[in-house]
């Protein structure tokens, strides 16, 4: 094979329609506009401000918050519990994001852990993670194991 026997796949390329170039293209005349209105105008489209009634978009934005706002700055945390740490790990095993990964308990390996405190914990685990409940925590260490926070 060599470059000048390469072709794209059948389909994946498609010729851009010339509009307006004569009767015979089945474009002509109108061009696909229809007949008058401010569609059929040159720069079509309006201003944002004109949305028929309703409050313009640049007027409503300071006000959008609460449920139609999601916050830019927030964190998603892998939340595990303890129940699924007992389910998935041995006694005096390390627990970190990367043993929890390994163990397909977390949603995004790119997100930080949490662990809560669903369910009890029979056996001593050393959990290192990102964040930890006070209930979860106090299992932890009442089963014998260990808390250690990361960054």
């Amino acid at each position: 094979m060599k470059l000048h026997n390469l072709v794209p796949n059948p389909g994946s390329k498609k010729n851009r329609k010339r509009v307006g170039r004569g009767i015979s293209a089945g474009q002509g005349k109108t061009a696909g506009r229809g007949t008058k209105g401010q569609g059929a105008r040159s720069g079509e489209g309006g201003r944002i401000y004109a949305q028929g009634g309703n409050l313009p978009f640049y007027r409503r934005l300071p006000f959008m918050r609460g449920e139609g706002f999601t916050p830019p700055n927030q964190v998603t945390f892998n939340e595990v519990n303890l129940d699924q740490l007992a389910e998935a790990f041995k006694a005096n095993t390390d627990v970190n994001p990367e043993s929890l990964e390994a163990a397909h308990l977390l949603r995004d390996p790119r997100n930080p852990v949490k662990v809560l405190g669903r369910g009890e914990l029979k056996v001593a685990l050393k959990v290192k993670v990102h964040r930890v409940s006070a209930s979860a925590k106090s299992k932890i260490e009442a089963a014998g194991g260990s808390v250690e926070m990361i960054q």
